[in-house]
């Protein structure tokens, strides 16, 4: 593979030279130009755009933390980042921590060292510290670190509608399986409002905390199991998580629960799988696609310097199907 040092000595400049043609920096003449141009054609010489874009602080590129892609809902978080930053010119580097530590201190490294221009935090943060005095371009999803700007959906009113739902229904005993509550998360206000509106009602209330919310299936399922065995009389679920509402689906099958008829569930984002598996989720939807392309404009405002907003709250809507 060609050099630098290659189209330097083809060309006969020296490599500052050759530099300064690639950078367009510095006077040189039309013949120099086209010397190194052709010397470049004659190599098939391809300059390292992402290095010369380190050298410049311009990367282009964008660093999306999540926990997993292969997680339904973080690979359409995922895809619509990458498709919004690309309409600005950008580009997505994707990183699975995989709720490992380390792996995310990594990443946030990488920050540090202007590899990517911003970073966007698709889930809650595991070393909250590392980002403490960061000065960099940071967007965070549902999760609200230090004076940082954040994207979510009103998680309030999605708990509510979701709950009154299952009362309207008939449902007498209600489990809400959530992560965990002692995060910084704005996720704990669906919980909030979900014991709110069934104390409001007179309705009996269990709730089922789990740290991975259907990242780790083994996690999830143990929780789900647990539910049934300790509250069989449960007729209806709300779950903060789609990909969590058929793990219960999964569980009813294996204990001959039928739902809708014994257990109605409704579940939470509306996620593509809850319109394409039988029987369809109902759920609380939150408008992903525009989430994702306010986090990358979040973003990119903070790289121009610009004014941003620190709290973006998106309207939700009840999608009521087959499970209820």
């Amino acid at each position: 593979m060609a050099t630098i040092k290659d189209v330097a000595e083809r060309a006969g400049v020296t490599v500052t030279t050759v530099s300064r043609v690639l950078n367009n920096r510095g006077y040189i003449s039309e013949a120099t130009r086209r010397k190194v141009y052709l010397a470049m054609e004659e190599l098939d010489y391809r300059p390292n755009e992402l290095a010369r874009s380190f050298h410049k602080n311009s990367s282009r590129l964008i660093g999306l933390i999540v926990p997993t892609v292969a997680n339904p809902f973080f690979g359409e978080l995922t895809s619509y980042v990458e498709t919004s930053a690309y309409e600005h010119g950008y580009k997505i580097l994707i990183c699975n921590s995989h709720f490992d530590p380390d792996q995310e201190k990594q990443y946030v490294e990488m920050l540090k060292s202007n590899l990517v221009q911003g970073i966007i935090l698709g889930s809650t943060p595991l070393n909250v510290s590392e980002f403490s005095n960061l000065k960099y371009p940071i967007v965070t999803f549902d999760y609200k670190l230090f004076d940082f700007p954040y994207i979510r959906s009103d998680n309030y009113e999605g708990g509510r509608i979701a709950t009154e739902l299952l009362i309207r229904k008939g449902c007498k005993k209600l489990a809400h399986i959530c992560g965990n509550l002692r995060a910084n998360m704005f996720g704990v206000e669906r919980y909030q409002a979900f014991q709110h509106t069934a104390s409001a009602y007179g309705v009996e209330t269990v709730v089922v905390e789990t740290d991975t919310m259907g990242v780790r299936r083994e996690d999830t399922e143990a929780a789900v199991r647990n539910l049934f065995d300790r509250h069989p009389d449960v007729d209806g679920v709300f779950v903060s998580s789609d990909l969590v509402a058929y793990c219960v689906m999964n569980r009813c099958l294996e204990i001959g629960k039928s739902v809708p008829e014994e257990l109605k569930i409704v579940g939470y984002d509306n996620i593509a799988i809850t319109s394409l598996v039988k029987p369809y989720l109902s759920t609380v939807g939150q408008p992903l696609q525009r989430m994702a392309a306010c986090a990358v404009e979040t973003i990119l405002r903070q790289i121009a310097g610009e004014p941003i907003q620190i709290d973006n709250k998106f309207a939700v809507e009840l999608i009521e199907r087959e499970t209820t």
